[in-house]
């Protein structure tokens, strides 16, 4: 485990004991951060654990207690996850956010469920506030049904004449939770799916997948994975030629540091769904600008944001709730509304799901560009969420 200790707000992150004291000894109170710093994802885990960072030692404290925060790399692996957070809770700590990705986040879950915790995290999957939903979880970010939703309904209503699908998949549990919403969609528009090309997690050519879709003459290619293999295959079907007569469609990419990995030329043209902007004008969203822009002296990502949103959702909890007692917490955090990244954000009591805007942008031509960080305009907000009693959640 990485330890660091925050000592107040603005503080900076400095080396803790190696020993780790029980949950809120001395005035202080043990957080735990659960992210890829090393495998396949790595530059994703690093992203979303500077956020986390950020956030933390921003506040510097919730409900009186200093917070110490502790970072536990799970290396890409949903069993190390499990192992490192089951060490991390056998030594006291009983607060934990962040995960990489979904199979991450569903296992910890269950995890910090059972031994009396509290998670919250960013996971993209259905099942983490449907079927696996528990008592103890909180989700961040919207779903794969809000990313499909958000994205796919409004692109259909400016573009009607685009009715044949082509779809490229990441064979885990997020990239099946993408595809299997994006065929309800179609299906309710009557929509054509043409086929679909798996890939597996460690993938990085895709040319053939991409040949594939190309012969099958879609009207559009949807991308339906994330992280380094979006930039990949995105980056692979412009360079095959696909934008001159297909539109592409990523619903859920990472906005602004996929975008300057791509640049201006790939992105033009191009449909994504976001989860944040950095460009939107909120009281939450200008706090976290300042703070990353102090530190990156740059605009916030989304991977930035989103670490910064699960320690901020923690902060919002402990204060209302005024102990750092997880039933209490838990409690806290049912229902609450609070000012976040993308705006009013509410945590939804029945399945812990945050309510808050998905976008749809549509990135823009290198001369339309007003600053560097400008790739994309905002076509839609949209809170695309299905209905508690539908979501498959049965609180445990």
């Amino acid at each position: 485990m990485r330890r660091r200790t925050l000592l107040g707000a603005g503080a900076g992150l400095v080396a803790a004991p190696a020993v780790l004291r029980a949950q809120g000894t001395g005035g202080r109170l043990e957080v735990a951060g659960v992210y890829s710093l090393s495998g396949t994802f790595a530059n994703v885990g690093d992203l979303l654990n500077k956020g986390t960072q950020m956030a933390f030692e921003h506040y510097g404290s919730a409900t009186g207690l200093r917070i110490n925060y502790t970072l536990l790399d799970d290396q890409g692996d949903p069993g190390r996850a499990v192992r490192r957070v089951q060490e991390a809770m056998g030594q006291g700590i009983r607060h934990i956010v962040g995960c990489t990705n979904s199979a991450i986040a569903l296992a910890v879950a269950k995890e910090v469920h059972a031994r009396g915790g509290i998670y919250i995290h960013m996971a993209g999957a259905d099942e983490a506030t449907g079927s696996d939903c528990n008592r103890a979880s909180f989700r961040w970010p919207g779903a794969s049904f809000t990313a499909i939703n958000a994205t796919l309904r409004p692109f259909i209503e400016r573009n009607p004449n685009t009715k044949r699908w082509y779809t490229i998949t990441g064979q885990y549990v997020f990239g099946e939770s993408l595809l299997t919403n994006l065929k309800s969609v179609l299906q309710e528009a009557g929509h054509r799916h043409l086929g679909n090309s798996y890939h597996s997690l460690s993938e990085r050519e895709y040319s053939g997948y991409i040949t594939a879709a190309i012969a099958a003459q879609p009207d559009v290619l949807a991308i339906c994975n994330f992280g380094n293999q979006t930039v990949d295959v995105l980056r692979q079907a412009v360079s095959f030629g696909m934008k001159r007569n297909v539109k592409i469609v990523v619903p859920w990419s990472t906005g602004l540091d996929q975008f300057q990995a791509w640049g201006a030329d790939i992105c033009e043209g191009v449909y994504f769904g976001v989860n944040y902007w950095h460009g939107v004008d909120s009281p939450g969203n200008r706090v976290v600008s300042q703070v990353v822009r102090q530190k990156t002296n740059g605009p916030t990502n989304y991977l930035q944001a989103c670490g910064w949103a699960v320690a901020q959702m923690l902060v919002e909890g402990l204060n209302k709730a005024g102990t750092a007692e997880i039933p209490a917490v838990i409690r806290a955090l049912e229902g609450l509304s609070y000012e976040g990244p993308t705006g009013t954000e509410t945590i939804r009591a029945e399945d812990h799901q945050v309510i808050k805007d998905y976008y749809l942008m549509l990135g823009k031509a290198r001369s339309a560009m007003r600053d560097p960080a400008d790739f994309a305009d905002v076509l839609a907000a949209t809170k695309a969420f299905q209905p508690p009693e539908r979501t498959g959640c049965r609180m445990a």
